[in-house]
């Protein structure tokens, strides 16, 4: 009788457990972060001997090759390896008990930690599998007519550009893209851009909030509050900004938003949420088919079957890691690390950066090119001559190399780079 109370205590801590006091943070991280804090300078802009112990946390950081494509997927630290890879072990010994019957508890008070991280009501938090999911919940769910008018611009993420097209094409809505000159301090021109576009058949405003190709942190509330004088709805992209940028969801003043966690809160990989505003719930249709199709419960957009319930709970172990930094001391240390490598390179001849270095328009990424080199030849060099991990753009005129710190990454790692452009703009 007592081993199979034992028993139970443990199967119970497994859907809770990242919430609890044996969390699995506590155990590996919690006593160093909190011995960190005492090399904490407000009045610092580097705070080194505070970051080595972040830096410390994350595997990568001791990669043989240096990663600066956070923004594609970012690694986790050992916290959540650690979780996914406890929960990975747990479910295999019986998948259809410990998965439905013990981890499908926790998704409940994940719900709950992740409306705290957003700011919003658990009751308008979906769990999913990425930004695209969440996105494409919306944009095929809206009960939009011919006619209908969408307005986006051409440096939205390409998977919703592809949904609009799609519903273009099977409903005869109307979708129309901006197009920006980037990088841009001027909020009022991005706003007036989208202003000018609406017409009395615009229903929907789809915004990135981080603009994926070069960084540019778009005026997400000014825009909303514009649209919404004008009886328009405003959905979200927020891949590239949940978890880096200072922000409750409720400030943005959208109707939708939509994020993928394993960015820059460093959850596992294939880790999503989708937030809909309370009163849009009910009209909005399911990707995946529920059994209450028009019901106000956020939970009909999480029928999508077997999927792994191990990933959703060791998102919790981010959760905690996020807020044992805390997010506006990341945002500001992974703005600097970006202005640090940038500030450097633009002093290179024939470098050029393509993004604002300004906190207010851009946060960790920062588009890079050497003048005679193409984005893939630059890439390349970076890796086979240097072990630099980044990602080539090219797209609708914009030719850089995308480059993405994070918290893990350190300072000479960055002199590594610099370094780099140095080297390969003298060959160029």
């Amino acid at each position: 009788m007592n081993n199979r109370r034992s028993f139970m205590k443990k199967s119970a801590a497994l859907g809770m457990g990242a919430f609890g006091i044996n969390s699995l943070f506590n155990e590996l991280h919690a006593a160093d972060f909190q011995n960190a804090e005492k090399f904490w300078d407000p009045a610092s802009e580097t705070n080194d001997d505070y970051w080595a112990t972040i830096q410390e946390a994350y595997t990568a950081s001791k990669s043989d090759v240096i990663i600066l494509n956070n923004g594609g997927v970012s690694p986790s630290p050992l916290v959540v390896q650690e979780a996914l890879e406890k929960y990975n072990r747990q479910a295999a010994q019986g998948p259809s008990y410990y998965m439905w019957r013990i981890m499908d508890k926790g998704r409940e008070p994940l719900r709950k930690r992740l409306a705290t991280l957003g700011g919003c009501d658990p009751e308008e938090i979906a769990i999913n599998r990425n930004a695209t999911e969440a996105l494409n919940t919306v944009i095929f769910g809206l009960p939009l007519q011919k006619g209908d008018e969408v307005i986006g611009m051409k440096f939205d993420y390409p998977n919703m550009m592809n949904a609009w097209r799609q519903r273009q094409l099977r409903d005869g809505i109307v979708y129309k893209q901006l197009s920006f000159d980037f990088p841009i301090e001027n909020d009022d021109q991005i706003v007036k851009a989208y202003a000018d576009a609406i017409t009395p058949q615009t229903k929907i405003i789809h915004v990135t909030h981080v603009v994926n190709w070069v960084g540019q942190i778009m005026p997400v509330q000014k825009i909303s509050q514009m649209a919404h004088k004008k009886g328009v709805e405003v959905i979200v992209d927020g891949a590239h900004s949940f978890g880096l940028l200072d922000f409750k969801i409720s400030d943005l003043e959208c109707d939708y938003f939509g994020t993928s966690l394993h960015k820059f809160l460093s959850a596992p990989v294939g880790s999503g949420m989708m937030w809909i505003k309370k009163d849009k719930i009910a009209k909005i249709w399911p990707l995946v088919c529920n059994h209450e199709p028009t019901s106000a419960d956020i939970r009909k957009f999480e029928t999508l079957g077997t999927r792994s319930f191990c990933i959703e709970q060791a998102i919790g172990e981010a959760i905690n890691f996020q807020e044992g930094i805390g997010t506006k001391r990341k945002q500001e240390r992974i703005h600097y690390l970006k202005k640090y490598w940038a500030e450097k390179a633009q002093q290179i001849p024939g470098v050029k950066i393509h993004t604002s270095l300004k906190p207010e328009y851009s946060c960790a990424i920062a588009g890079v090119s050497v003048d005679g080199l193409k984005p893939g030849e630059l890439d390349s060099k970076f890796f086979t001559q240097f072990k630099i991990h980044t990602t080539p753009i090219s797209y609708e005129g914009v030719n850089c190399v995308r480059v993405t710190p994070h918290v893990y990454t350190k300072i000479s790692d960055l002199d590594k780079l610099v370094d780099a452009l140095e080297k390969i703009s003298k060959k160029a």
